[in-house]
């Protein structure tokens, strides 16, 4: 009789311990695969070949997702930022969340980036920053957003400010964002950002995904 009970709890708990441990690898994107979010938002992937993807951010949303980059290159095995595209110029890219998305993703995996910005400070006079950035998955959920319900990743971005020359800057400043990757949608599917952060940024807002197509 024990036997059975533990036979019959097993049968009902692998599929969910083999989800758990399952690695996500990175999918492939195709040329007219577009995301909207809430906001009249969009992103869409203008071109892919051998050398990655390319995905085109638009204007007044996903502001701090594109870093105020209109078009960026994207590695095709990790989806690792690459370079900025702008017209016929292209240079390595700088800015930060260059590694929001490192396939193969799982549960509980970390990794960590490092970028440096100079941004205007008080007086509007350019302050130069340094910022580590850390990542972390925290494990599957299902979630329900304007365009459906999912099974996601939960994602953890953290980023600090650990050197500044200004006097004035906040140096050990932190901010806390929160993502969810889906594997069907092919990206993030709602984004929630630090609270005590968002009271200074007003362009910055929770979003979700409204809708998406995915090419063949």
């Amino acid at each position: 009789m024990k036997k059975m009970v533990y036979w019959g709890l097993l049968i009902v708990f692998l599929p969910a311990m083999v989800f758990a441990q399952e690695k996500v690898e990175a999918p492939v994107w195709n040329v007219g695969d577009k995301w909207v979010f809430t906001g009249n938002g969009n992103i869409e992937v203008i071109k892919a070949d051998q050398s990655g993807y390319i995905l085109k951010f638009s204007e007044g949303k996903c502001i701090f997702e594109s870093q105020g980059c209109k078009t960026i290159l994207f590695e095709k095995s990790t989806l690792n930022r690459m370079n900025i595209l702008d017209g016929d110029k292209n240079k390595k890219y700088g800015e930060g969340l260059s590694k929001i998305l490192d396939f193969p993703l799982n549960e509980g995996k970390q990794w960590k980036t490092g970028y440096s910005s100079i941004e205007p400070g008080p007086l509007k006079v350019p302050v130069f920053y340094d910022y580590s950035e850390t990542y972390r998955i925290l494990g599957w959920e299902d979630i329900t957003v304007q365009a459906g319900k999912f099974k996601v990743l939960g994602l953890e971005y953290r980023r600090k400010i650990i050197g500044s020359p200004a006097s004035w800057s906040s140096v050990g400043e932190e901010i806390i964002n929160q993502y969810w990757y889906s594997p069907d949608v092919k990206y993030f599917v709602k984004c929630k950002y630090d609270k005590d952060w968002m009271k200074g940024n007003k362009e910055i807002f929770d979003w979700e995904l409204t809708s998406f197509q995915l090419r063949k």
